[in-house]
């Protein structure tokens, strides 16, 4: 299946991801608050990268 960028939810994506790494960094390894920021500072496209590099689902989240 191909996914379009407009047809994911692009904040509910970023907002998942940020709790995903905020959780990971404080049971898994403080290097995860560099994860974070990458995060918060990403493309659209890069959130979506980040997301696969993750195991997200992202069909989890169309809109």
């Amino acid at each position: 299946m191909n996914i379009k960028l407009e047809d994911i939810n692009i904040d509910k994506l970023r907002q998942d991801l940020m709790e995903y790494f905020t959780a990971s960094m404080f049971i898994v390894s403080p290097v995860a608050l560099i994860d974070l920021s990458k995060v918060e500072s990403a493309s659209d496209e890069k959130i979506i990268q980040i997301a696969k590099d993750n195991n997200f689902n992202l069909k989890e989240y169309l809109k």
